[in-house]
């Protein structure tokens, strides 16, 4: 039997800053490019967007007096990492708190991690084990600065486990706290790239029992002369995403490979395809799958609400679309893919439990 993906239990922090973001970009930029950006953000196809960065004295944004970015310059690397450590274990135990209530989470044999917004030594995923009382010999995998395909490392990896091992209860946890990256800017690519980043956490139990999603076959490729088009740089003044505007069209072009295409459905018609778990990294990079591999208009439409409900959550994102497949109706054959830094494509083939 194949490894199984049984429940999914999601989370995010209840503060939405998606507005006060706007207020604050628009601010940042030459008043002839402002009305650009405002034009830009109305159809990024995101409403909410959740930030574990608490508000400040009356209500307000991280960027009002009092909140955490009120001052010039801007908090260091080291108070950024400071909050991760304290605030990323907590909203992950809200997702695996999430996740107990779907499925019992006894004699957890192995726990992995993903997350590529901090760092922390103990790690995330011994904090967690310690947290949750798991055993001492609990095996723990880290998974760090992949950025958005890290889910696909994290399930792919819990996959190998139990076929390697069947009894074996794997709980995969990706937390992301991307709001505690902002930085001053005054060009509209590095701002319409923090546009879409927001915090959120999920975690799932893969294990043999035949219940929830099947995790079939792999993949992975990598796009040529591609690998700066996204990318994480660490800075004095925290982690500064670079989100390159050519990314959709290159995602497109690729797909539009009868090679690279067949190396995502598995030499099937995309059409034949009954779900699609696409990482909602940003409308244009959902418009350019579809583009790529005409899809039908609907096809994308839980990786779209996801995308409208909480932006774009680096790895924890494609957990929160398969959180979707997995409470919606039995389906036959799906299609996970996710992209990232490199610029690589990964994902897996799934379909419903018998």
């Amino acid at each position: 039997m194949p490894p199984y993906l049984n429940a999914i239990g999601t989370a995010v922090p209840g503060h939405d800053i998606h507005a006060a973001f706007q207020r604050w970009a628009m601010d940042q930029l030459p008043a002839a490019k402002a009305p650009l950006f405002a034009r830009m953000a109305a159809r990024s196809g995101i409403a909410h967007r959740w930030s574990v960065l608490e508000q400040s004295p009356g209500g307000g944004s991280p960027v009002d007096p009092g909140g955490f970015y009120a001052d010039s310059p801007y908090p260091g690397t080291g108070a950024r990492m400071e909050l991760y450590a304290r605030a990323a274990p907590e909203l992950a135990l809200q997702a695996i708190a999430a996740l107990a209530a779907q499925a019992p989470l006894g004699e957890i044999s192995h726990l992995v991690v993903a997350s590529c917004t901090g760092f922390v030594a103990p790690g995330i995923d011994q904090i967690v084990a310690t947290r949750l009382g798991l055993a001492p010999s609990v095996e723990r995998l880290l998974i760090g600065f992949m950025g958005c395909y890290a889910a696909i490392a994290a399930l792919r990896s819990a996959r190998h486990i139990v076929r390697s091992d069947p009894a074996a209860r794997v709980l995969v946890v990706t937390v992301e706290l991307s709001t505690l990256h902002l930085s001053p800017a005054d060009e509209l690519e590095p701002l319409l790239a923090m546009l879409q980043f927001g915090d959120g956490a999920a975690a799932a139990l893969v294990t043999g029992e035949p219940a929830g999603l099947a995790i079939g076959r792999p993949f992975a490729t990598t796009l040529p002369d591609s690998a700066d088009l996204i990318r994480w740089d660490i800075t004095d003044r925290g982690f500064a995403m670079h989100l390159s505007g050519e990314v959709p069209g290159r995602i497109a072009a690729g797909l539009a490979d009868p090679g690279f295409a067949a190396e995502v459905t598995g030499s099937r018609p995309p059409a034949e395809i009954d779900a699609w778990a696409v990482h909602a990294g940003g409308r244009s990079i959902l418009d350019a799958v579809a583009r790529g591999l005409h899809l039908d208009e609907h096809a994308l439409d839980d990786s779209r609400a996801v995308l409208q409900d909480y932006g774009n959550m680096s790895s924890a994102t494609l957990m929160f679309v398969l959180a979707r497949i997995l409470a919606g109706p039995p389906l036959g054959e799906g299609v996970a893919l996710a992209f990232g830094p490199g610029l690589a494509a990964e994902g897996f083939a799934f379909s419903s439990a018998p």
